[in-house]
């Protein structure tokens, strides 16, 4: 049964406000498709009967189901690979270079979804630089899903996955084959650390960071609230350290603090006046 324009709003507010992610008129189908499937798991007749009992309680764990499921968590390993090639080319030797002394790097994944960007990012470190091997690799992925995160954590992957853009090479250097699924190894996941957290709420004490990665993730939310990340971002990110966005992602008209960086194909952004 489609949505109607009641329980439509409900579910736009719902997400706006616990997410900051914004559904324009004409989404209906979206949440048609996205949340009927849920109702129908948790003993619900239809889609408008759970919305219904949603509006008539306080906050609880099926809201929080309903704001995850209506989060978008595509995902693939060397994601559109042109910042991964930068990564290799351009960016790491960078900060290697500068961090010699203190032989740490500091990354976020502030979209970790179910894993496949931050893992990709240790391979690329890992099978690129074996410099690294002493260096202490702190990587942090987060996400708004809690189901995301265990997933990321379990780093299980079934065969059509890990046929999405991972090399054969490291495949067979990276992974092991469990029953009908991959898993990565625990040398290729050493210093990543997976939490839960919105971006859209209050951020806890965070390190300041070398790279951050926040892909295809503000195309989704609102104007205010890209603008909070990205000043909360120029506030963790070091002075060198460099911020990579999705394709269809900018920092153009939202702070104008921050600089564009082109490395090729590819794009990255630092804050106005940082050292070479």
């Amino acid at each position: 049964m489609p949505v109607d324009a009641t329980h439509f709003g409900y579910v736009r507010d719902l997400i706006r406000d616990h997410a900051a992610i914004v559904l324009d008129p004409g989404k209906e189908y979206l949440v048609e498709t996205r949340l009927e499937p849920l109702a129908r798991s948790e003993g619900f007749a239809d889609l408008g009967s759970m919305v219904d009992v949603l509006r008539s309680r306080p906050i609880d764990g099926l809201h929080r189901r309903v704001v995850e499921r209506m989060t978008t968590n595509e995902t693939s390993f060397f994601r559109d690979l042109h910042p991964f090639d930068a990564l290799k080319r351009d960016i790491i030797p960078g900060l290697i270079a500068r961090r010699a002394w203190s032989r740490t790097l500091d990354i976020w994944c502030g979209a970790a979804s179910s894993g496949q960007e931050p893992y990709s990012i240790l391979m690329l470190l890992r099978d690129s630089f074996p410099a690294l091997a002493d260096w202490n690799i702190r990587l942090l992925a987060t996400d708004l899903s809690p189901t995301m995160i265990a997933r990321a954590r379990a780093g299980l992957y079934s065969q059509l996955e890990v046929n999405r853009g991972l090399p054969a090479p490291l495949l067979i250097k990276y992974f092991e084959k469990t029953g009908d699924t991959w898993r990565i190894r625990d040398s290729a996941r050493r210093g990543a650390e997976f939490r839960e957290l919105n971006l859209a709420r209050p951020w806890p004490a965070l390190p300041s960071m070398d790279l951050v990665f926040l892909r295809n993730v503000m195309i989704y939310l609102d104007l205010d609230t890209k603008r909070r990340i990205l000043t909360q971002l120029r506030a963790l990110l070091r002075p060198d350290g460099y911020l990579v966005l999705g394709t269809a992602e900018t920092t153009y008209g939202l702070d104008d603090a921050f600089e564009r960086v082109p490395f090729g194909k590819a794009t990255a952004y630092r804050v106005k006046g940082a050292a070479d």
